[in-house]
């Protein structure tokens, strides 16, 4: 059975977090004197000379009304990446813990776990690029901590068995990190609605990519009220800046537009996959439920060069194991989309 307390680090269960001045009131006054502010105000002439909300409350309240999702369920963090960041200093010990990752994967977990000096055991996904449910059964031992999945998985785009999840959910003592930054764009339901049957789940959202906001870096995690609680006792005091949480609030109220986006995302990504299939320069499209595409060709480099003197800059995956000869696009606008293949002939017709 998952017991949050067997593993959570000794150091944290004891940790008093720091109080903020904004902690310890809450609510409206005509003078502020408790925060070594500057009184006179901002040369911006707006309320940045006030520290921001530390808990972004009415952030996570119009979270909470998209996503369906208690607030006291939701952290929001600097990015994703501060989600991750946490989850290693809380719950993984420097030099004893480790943490499980099925790459071909997003690669900060293993940079993440780099810095804090935990061990990453690697269970390679299949051919096929689903979860190695014995590889990772045998990988795991009294410290592993954490098994990191990203579904849909970057870079190769496809959505992760829901089934082969949930026997991993059910059967692991740690916490399992479902990382769906592309769930938008995705024929699979967020495991989100899940929170109440796995106590040992976190989901990972982010605003960087259908609500294209990446330069504001908001990511979102979703977990049991206990486990919300220990990011907010780890993370700084005030994480999310007020600019950030004021431009999300106004974003969060585009629903519409967002959906328009997606939809126009999603048949473009079709268009896309099509198109390229005529291409002889390349040999596979694997399946994908992200806002990018993984292309297998005969000549990354070659490719990747090309587009480069065009103007028109891709990811070269053709390193990264499972991925060999392989380039990964985001799928752009039309006129962009149009561009890539107009370029694409080009150098099919040189080669």
């Amino acid at each position: 059975m998952f017991d949050l307390q067997h593993i959570l680090r000794e150091n944290i269960k004891n940790l008093v977090p720091y109080s903020s001045a904004r902690d310890e009131f809450k609510g409206d006054a005509s003078v502020y004197l408790d925060a070594n502010e500057n009184s006179f105000g901002s040369p911006l002439n707006t309320n940045y000379n006030r520290y921001p909300d530390p808990m972004q409350f009415k952030v996570k309240q119009r979270l909470s009304e998209i996503k369906g999702v208690p607030p006291r369920n939701i952290f929001v963090g600097n990015g994703s990446d501060e989600a991750i960041d946490i989850l290693f200093r809380a719950f993984c010990r420097p030099g004893l813990d480790n943490v499980i990752t099925v790459p071909p994967t997003y690669g900060m977990y293993e940079v993440s776990a780099n810095i804090n000096d935990i061990e990453v055991r690697k269970v390679r996904l299949t051919a096929d690029y689903q979860l190695n449910i014995e590889g990772i059964a045998e990988a795991i031992d009294d410290n592993t901590k954490i098994i990191f999945i990203c579904s849909p998985n970057n870079p190769t785009g496809n959505s992760i068995n829901r089934t082969d999840i949930e026997t991993i959910l059910a059967n692991f003592n740690g916490l399992v990190v479902i990382d769906e930054a592309y769930i938008n764009y995705s024929r699979q339901k967020t495991f989100i609605q899940e929170l109440t049957e796995y106590s040992n789940l976190v989901v990972l959202h982010t605003l960087s990519k259908a609500w294209g906001l990446a330069g504001l870096r908001l990511g979102m995690a979703f977990a049991s009220e206990e486990i919300i609680e220990v990011f907010n006792k780890v993370k700084p005091p005030y994480n999310v800046n007020e600019a950030s949480q004021q431009l999300a609030l106004e974003a969060l109220q585009n629903i519409e537009q967002i959906n328009d986006w997606i939809r126009l995302t999603v048949s473009e990504r079709e268009k896309l996959s099509s198109d390229l299939r005529n291409l002889e320069i390349v040999q596979k499209i694997y399946p994908s439920d992200a806002n990018f595409i993984l292309v297998k060709t005969f000549d990354a480099k070659g490719i990747y060069d090309h587009l480069v003197s065009k103007g028109i800059i891709v990811r070269d995956r053709s390193k990264v194991e499972l991925c060999e000869g392989s380039l990964r696009i985001t799928i752009g606008t039309p006129e962009e989309n149009q561009s890539l293949i107009n370029n694409l002939k080009t150098f099919s017709v040189q080669k």
